[in-house]
């Protein structure tokens, strides 16, 4: 199965960033909430000692990339929620969802809107087929509550001549339960998924995560810390917490992909 993936992110402490990281698996937090390049707000991440870190920028500008390709293979690098057993009012529970997502859509069909209204671009300097006008402060709130009329982020397709809406993406805790992803939107509607067993390509050898058959980046065929430290890389076990992309006005209304 292919998907075209984006970044997406979710807040745990308000207005904060996760800072960037690549070498430890403990998570803390930055202060640092002024730059559109960071990690989008709440997104546990690995942690490293410093959020501005030149090196671990562009490895999270290539993960960036990497998950935004036109034809990412899934495989060990995404794990996705199982599609449950339908139960009575989860159909009018997700229509519900994707008329709120609908009416977020409306009114930021011209992303200046969506500008003036807090939302920032999310590595706007990074070539991507789809961005991230990401709300800090609806992704903190996501940490704590669903609010269907709050979208982490809003999913814009680059346009020769700016911005073209094409849908919302919503967020919840890297630790949430199966059953509370349930809550927020049906399981037998919907798959909430998670970017997982990442192996960055040692420095000086980030082009290798580009060539035919990788072994570094999601596309990559590393997938364990042992053969990731054994070929040089840095492992992260789990990149971001849940996501999940919603198309409204699409026919495939919750497909996890770039158009």
């Amino acid at each position: 199965m292919k998907s075209k993936l984006s970044m997406a992110l979710l807040g745990m402490t308000c207005l904060l960033f996760i800072r960037l990281a690549i070498a430890q698996d403990q998570h803390h937090h930055s202060p640092d909430g002024t730059h559109d390049d960071h990690s989008m707000s709440g997104m546990e991440m690995p942690n490293d000692s410093s959020s501005s870190n030149p090196a671990g920028e562009q490895e999270l500008n290539a993960a960036t990339r990497l998950m935004t390709s036109h034809h990412m293979d899934m495989g060990p690098h995404m794990k996705m929620t199982e599609l449950r057993k339908p139960q009575p009012g989860d159909q009018e529970r997700a229509k519900l969802v994707v008329e709120q997502a609908r009416r977020v859509m409306e009114k930021y069909q011209d992303y200046h809107a969506a500008l003036n209204d807090g939302f920032k671009i999310f590595l706007p300097n990074v070539p991507q087929h789809q961005y991230h006008f990401t709300n800090y402060w609806y992704g903190f709130e996501a940490g704590f509550r669903f609010n269907p009329e709050h979208p982490t982020s809003l999913l814009y397709d680059k346009t020769p001549d700016g911005y073209k809406l094409a849908g919302v993406m919503y967020t919840a805790p890297a630790k949430a339960s199966v059953s509370e992803l349930n809550v927020r939107i049906p399981l037998s509607i919907a798959q909430w998924h998670e970017h997982v067993n990442f192996c960055f390509p040692p420095k000086g050898r980030e082009s290798e995560a580009w060539q035919k058959s990788p072994k570094f980046g999601m596309a990559g065929s590393i997938s364990t810390r042992e053969a990731c430290e054994e070929a040089g890389g840095k492992f992260v076990p789990l990149l971001f917490g849940w996501m999940v992309h919603v198309y409204p006005n699409d026919k495939d209304v919750w497909a996890m992909g770039v158009h």
